[in-house]
């Protein structure tokens, strides 16, 4: 009785499903675009949580070419396989059709300036992003008023006057990382980027210095530092915001689950500890740690005199964030921060190693630039605009491998028109709004020769022989999104990604050790196979790039 309940309950969902799914495609109808059905909707938590096994299982028994054509829609991060391709087939604008929504897929720069700039009209779809309230409500998962509200307080921090200690710090972690490198080959260049990255944010953000330490340095205490904390709820971020810390800190879940509990729990004492030296400081009148905790505190007088307990207990809000409001914002800018950073410097390193010649061109650049001045004595006003090849080098990663490959809108309650090339189509009311990144960063029609690596083509040379970066069309470069909504902490990244690349070319090469008899062709074509065999989890990243070994020479 109870196997034929169920069995009718299954067949009752998918006959539920197909009804929706038909609905929903002649709701799709009225915009005149191509549509794809996609029977299952990409969004659905309990999908969310096996996709990654169903694919696994199918792709080890290789029987990709016998699945019906949708599927390759239903796999996380189908956009980086796909890049242009569909877009060239079905149009600039076009549709997946889900039995619970509707998916406008934009890749037409004027439709998408007009996404990004309206953002009320195609506002960001909130329910989608409380995944990232980990530790409290957060700028990703605010919507109107209250968005306007976290960004005025999240975009005080990143102002000029803090990017001279970014560029800095990452200058100190990068020569140190460059000494832990110059003892043999380089271990993990994914977790030894990681690492700089972490402490960088750590130092610039939050006044928690640490010595670099590489990829094979494990934890020899019990209790776990900060950054320990931290990396470790990075490196199991799906899980916590799936699960939560409080559940995962449960006696009977397996010791490798409570350990990520256990890092949320001193993750959160650790945010905790900082609010109340920052509060006790400012109560002071004193100017606080300059940190990042003091402008969420400090932010239009914002903070309460008192303890953390006051603040956090009948009042429970400052005048700008509330105390869950601060820590989500701070797990949020760390996620966000930390991770997209971390994996822009591991393409970099692959890339450096499969592009010798690249290498060579930036240094010619750097060594002139900072002539025979030390490194300790580099300054940001004087060299971040000049070293204009290390910020090209940065924008043509990230057109090609940005973190996140298409940026999810909505539309709001009532129908939005769309307009593009003298034409307007109706979005239908509360349906997804994708903006589809990484195929605007490779259709033809934006970019020439769009899948090579050629950082150059971001460099215009004036008729006196004065260099610059060039400005792309507005809607074909968005990597940091674009608008109103577009990233705070877009200046933080390529000051860090500057110093870092700069420090590394002055007078190291990244080189990758040959496989027996292979060739520098042959090299080549390993090192992008491990480039493009990327996934997606929160962010895009390669799957395991230490299948490259690679070495760092010092040259003379």
């Amino acid at each position: 009785m109870i196997g034929l309940l169920l069995l009718a309950s299954v067949f009752g969902y998918l006959a539920w499903s197909l009804v929706c799914l038909e609905l929903n495609y002649k709701r799709a109808s009225s915009m005149g675009i191509p549509l794809v059905r996609l029977p299952i909707d990409p969004l659905n938590i309990l999908f969310q949580v096996f996709e990654s096994h169903v694919w696994n299982i199918l792709d080890r028994l290789r029987v990709q070419g016998y699945l019906p054509k949708w599927t390759k829609y239903a796999r996380r991060g189908w956009y980086f396989e796909d890049k242009a391709t569909s877009v060239l087939k079905l149009g600039k604008i076009w549709a997946l059709v889900t039995p619970v929504n509707i998916y406008v897929q934009v890749a037409e720069p004027e439709a998408i300036n007009e996404v990004t700039s309206k953002r009320l009209d195609f506002p960001r779809p909130t329910k989608s992003y409380e995944l990232l309230a980990v530790f409290g409500p957060c700028i990703s998962n605010a919507d109107g008023d209250n968005w306007a509200r976290h960004r005025k307080v999240l975009a005080a921090p990143f102002n000029e006057s803090i990017m001279t200690y970014v560029f800095s710090e990452s200058l100190k972690q990068t020569q140190e990382m460059l000494s832990y490198w110059a003892k043999g080959e380089v271990k993990s260049v994914a977790k030894d980027t990681r690492t700089l990255s972490l402490n960088v944010l750590a130092a610039t953000g939050f006044k928690k210095s640490f010595k670099f330490s590489g990829s094979e340095v494990a934890e020899t205490t019990s209790e776990l530092s900060y950054r320990d904390a931290l990396q470790t709820i990075l490196d199991n971020c799906v899980s916590l915001m799936i699960f939560r810390p409080k559940f995962l800190n449960s006696s009977w879940l397996p010791e490798s689950w409570r350990h990520v509990g256990k890092a949320a729990t001193a993750f959160k004492q650790y945010m905790v500890q900082m609010l109340e030296e920052e509060i006790e400081s400012l109560n002071q009148g004193e100017s606080g740690s300059g940190s990042l905790m003091t402008s969420l505190v400090r932010a239009g007088d914002n903070y309460v005199k008192g303890s953390v307990d006051k603040i956090m207990g009948t009042e429970g809000k400052t005048k700008g964030l509330s105390v869950d409001e601060i820590f989500g914002n701070i797990f949020v800018i760390n996620f966000a921060g930390h991770d997209t950073t971390a994996n822009t410097l591991a393409f970099n390193m692959m890339l450096l190693a499969a592009n010798p010649e690249v290498q060579e061109w930036i240094a010619e650049e750097v060594v002139r630039v900072t002539e025979s001045i030390e490194v300790e004595q580099w300054d940001y006003n004087a060299l971040f605009l000049r070293l204009v090849r290390c910020r090209a080098v940065m924008l043509e990663i990230l057109r090609l491998y940005p973190p996140i490959p298409a940026l999810l809108k909505s539309s709001s309650p009532a129908p939005q028109p769309l307009h593009f090339r003298g034409r307007t189509i109706m979005v239908p009311p509360n349906i997804g709004v994708t903006n589809s990144i990484l195929a605007v960063h490779t259709h033809p029609d934006n970019y020439s020769d769009p899948m090579s690596f050629k950082p150059s083509r971001w460099i215009s040379t004036s008729p006196d022989q004065s260099v610059s970066l060039i400005t792309p069309k507005k809607g074909t470069y968005l990597p940091w999104s674009d608008g109103p909504q577009n990233c705070p902490g877009l200046k933080f990244s390529q000051v860090e990604f500057v110093a870092v690349l700069a420090c590394l070319m002055k007078a190291h090469r990244i080189r990758a050790v040959k496989l027996g008899g292979e060739s520098d062709e042959e090299l080549r074509k390993r090192i992008m196979l491990v480039v493009e065999d990327c996934d997606f989890q929160m962010l895009l990243r390669m799957r395991d790039p230490d299948r490259v070994q690679v070495r760092c020479e010092k040259v003379v």
